[in-house]
């Protein structure tokens, strides 16, 4: 169960020293607060995943070819671009990662550490997931949409148009477009 979630999609006001203004400063600050506690999970994750494994890692990019698929030794990754889509995908120790976009969408995945991250977008949507040191990251993105989701060992991260989800610790997950936002830790 997220710790932390909300939905900016209120529009209030305020008064500050008898002038009405928007709230929007507010809710891009919170945005920013919210992509820096992200990124420094990711970076403590980074840091602190699980290094049991060792595997070479590997990179799949789409295009220039339509379907690049690597393994080596546990680690394993897969891009699938179809028109104007872009998808890349990174693993390492164990981890697996597939990315697959559509229609200017921009995919990318990276996951380590028995982790694993899917992503998925079209229509010029932009997703983003990062499974780090054994969790499981699912970021969606369509219409112009921005996800990203970011797990770590033993948690799980989903960013869609449908909301974002967080189970377990270590979780992370945003929708840019509408502004959800979960944080498990």
């Amino acid at each position: 169960m997220p710790l932390i979630s909300s939905v900016w999609f209120r529009r209030s006001y305020s008064r500050v020293s008898g002038i009405s203004s928007s709230r929007l400063g507010g809710r891009l600050a919170r945005t920013g607060a919210v992509m820096t506690v992200g990124m420094g999970l990711a970076a403590g994750l980074a840091l602190t995943g699980a290094g049991a494994a060792s595997a070479a890692p590997v990179a799949c990019v789409s295009p220039p070819s339509a379907n690049d698929i690597q393994v080596s030794e546990t680690a394993s990754c897969g891009a699938q671009s179809v028109g104007a889509g872009r998808a890349q995908a990174g693993a390492a120790e164990s981890g697996t990662a597939v990315s697959v976009a559509a229609d200017n969408g921009y995919s990318n995945s990276y996951a380590n550490g028995f982790g694993t991250a899917l992503g998925a977008s079209r229509g010029n949507g932009q997703a983003q997931a990062f499974a780090l040191g054994g969790g499981i990251a699912r970021a969606g993105a369509a219409d112009g949409n921005v996800t990203f989701a970011i797990a770590g060992y033993g948690a799980g991260a989903t960013s869609d148009a449908n909301g974002v989800d967080c189970v377990g610790v270590l979780s992370f997950a945003v929708n840019l477009s509408n502004g959800q936002f979960c944080i498990a830790g």
